[in-house]
């Protein structure tokens, strides 16, 4: 099983969470946040920066670390990091890999991941994006 790293960018714009839909469902992953692997020598918040360019065509910044924990359904360590909005219309950027995006607010979010986000990354948008 691969153990590579992988970041996450947790996008929010106006009251609402950037999500993806991969081409390929991992597990039970379908709709997800932007992420991808670590590459050697490249900081986490910086892949996770670069994944929602590479997936869903917006620059971001990421700006504080969310949380870790290893993925109970890949295996794979995770961190997940909040990240400031800084352009670029949100699209389908890489077609081989990611089959739709979205903007979600909280029942969108409810809608399309039932079992929710990771506590610490669900907690933070409870507390900043939905109170």
């Amino acid at each position: 099983m691969d153990r590579t790293p992988v970041a996450a960018a947790v996008v929010v714009y106006d009251g609402r969470l950037l999500l993806i839909r991969r081409r390929v469902a991992e597990n039970l992953l379908s709709w997800q946040l932007p992420a991808g692997k670590v590459e050697s020598g490249e900081a986490p918040g910086d892949a996770a920066a670069r994944e929602a360019l590479e997936e869903a065509g917006v620059g971001v910044a990421a700006v504080f670390l969310l949380g870790e924990r290893v993925h109970p359904d890949t295996g794979r360590p995770m961190s997940y990091w909040a990240c400031r909005l800084l352009g670029g219309q949100a699209r389908v950027a890489s077609p081989r890999e990611v089959a739709e995006i979205a903007w979600v607010d909280r029942q969108g979010l409810a809608r399309l991941v039932p079992g929710g986000l990771f506590g610490p990354v669900q907690a933070w948008l409870d507390e900043t994006l939905w109170s």
